[in-house]
């Protein structure tokens, strides 16, 4: 033999926190449906799939931020590429107005993008 152990032969051998704790929430025979479809659909069995859905969105806050400041590149590049499209002179002030805009704009422009792919995904179940 080569000396491994059958534990480390399976792969466990390293050492980690084992899963021993249950989460679980009730839902009804449609939910548990959907929700079934959609680990499915990204071939997972439904309690893996589950448990990285809650973790991930227990962690989102991060994901937030940087999605949030996607958005808001993407508003400051439309909003001053289309005065440039059409030949319009763009000023300093005019530049530095619009970046406060989309400072301030840009969560609530976020929280619509989501919402709009969260919309287009529950239309497709």
């Amino acid at each position: 033999m080569d000396g491994l152990t059958i534990a480390q032969r399976l792969g466990r051998g390293k050492i980690r926190d084992s899963r021993s704790r249950s989460f679980g929430t009730k839902v009804t025979l449609s939910e548990e449906r959907e929700l079934v479809r959609a680990a499915e659909d990204q071939g997972r069995n439904a309690s893996e799939w589950a448990r990285e859905v809650l973790l991930k969105e227990a962690r989102r806050s991060d994901e937030d931020a940087l999605f949030t400041e996607l958005v808001a590149t993407r508003m400051l590049i439309v909003n001053l590429l289309r005065p440039l499209i059409v030949g319009k002179p763009v000023s300093q002030e005019w530049i530095t107005e619009t970046m406060a805009a989309v400072r301030k704009e840009k969560r609530k422009a976020a929280q619509e993008v989501r919402q709009q792919y969260d919309d287009d995904r529950a239309g497709r179940q």
